[in-house]
């Protein structure tokens, strides 16, 4: 075995070992969290890395008791109302900001990218007092209004990357057959669009999903609130009677779904994210 062939080997040898690492590192949180959501009484202060009891009296727990569920279904309705708007708006502001030309497009791209530079709880009283002037106070429009900062500003900056890239013939075909503007969008670029579209749609709905202060901030009640406030907000008497497995049942109800739509969506995902990398 020559010297050439061991460096190789040894190179080899450690990017999978490097590999392994990052993916214990990334999936053990949340298999312990499993494990714990598994657990009952006294084994759940045992520290345990494999399963020795199955118990689902946590997740009947969470699912049985509680508005839970309800909570569950707010987080759906304000996720997705986000992503349906949010990609809307992109994709049409996207539209402007790549193929008509004005003066500072690139200054009032600039601006956009800016906004989500700013840390939730700079903008968090400014906010407040906005929401309340509009009487959108303990709702979910104010939710949606809110989660609209930080996941605009992204899918704007995606779509209009993505949609620069495009070939310009086939908007000028669209054009000289007669096509509006709209109906460039809708028959001419959305079928092209759609890796950017999953991607920045899909991570746009992790984080409405999983948003926590302006959920605690603009939400106040049981009924309206979204689950991350309402896992936080499980708790006992004391801190030894927190009940631990039903916050990790309810974390990997939670969980669950975000796995879900990125299995599913995963080579729309990595098609989105490595698009205009390579021109040929």
């Amino acid at each position: 075995m020559t010297a050439r062939t061991l460096q190789r080997t040894a190179g080899n040898i450690g990017f999978y070992a490097l590999v392994v690492a990052i993916v214990l590192f990334s999936v053990f949180p949340f298999y312990y969290a499993i494990l714990t959501s598994l657990k009952s009484g006294t084994d759940l202060f045992r520290i345990d890395y494999l399963p020795r009891v199955f118990s689902l009296v946590n997740y009947e727990t969470v699912l049985t008791s509680g508005t839970f569920l309800r909570n569950v279904l707010n987080s759906v309705i304000v996720a997705f109302s986000v992503v349906a708007i949010s990609l809307f708006l992109a994709v049409t502001a996207s539209y402007a900001l790549s193929r008509v030309s004005f003066r500072g497009r690139g200054l009032l791209l600039l601006t956009i990218l800016a906004v989500s530079m700013f840390p939730q709880i700079a903008v968090l009283a400014g906010l407040f007092e906005m929401i309340r002037s509009l009487g959108l106070y303990n709702t979910l429009f104010s939710l949606i209004f809110a989660y609209m900062i930080f996941t605009l500003p992204f899918t704007v900056w995606v779509l209009t990357t993505f949609m620069r890239d495009l070939p310009v013939e086939i908007e000028e075909a669209a054009i000289v057959d007669g096509a509006s503007p709209f109906t460039i969008i809708r028959r001419v670029f959305l079928p092209l669009m759609w890796p950017a579209l999953v991607t920045t749609g899909l991570l746009a709905f992790i984080a409405a999903w999983n948003e926590f202060l302006f959920a605690l901030t603009f939400v106040a009640n049981n009924e309206t609130r979204t689950v991350p406030v309402a896992i936080a907000l499980l708790s006992g008497a004391s801190e030894q009677e927190t009940p631990w497995g039903t916050i990790m049942a309810a974390s990997v109800v939670v969980t669950v779904p975000l796995i879900v739509l990125v299995l599913i969506f995963q080579r729309k995902i990595i098609s989105g994210l490595t698009a205009g990398g390579v021109k040929g």
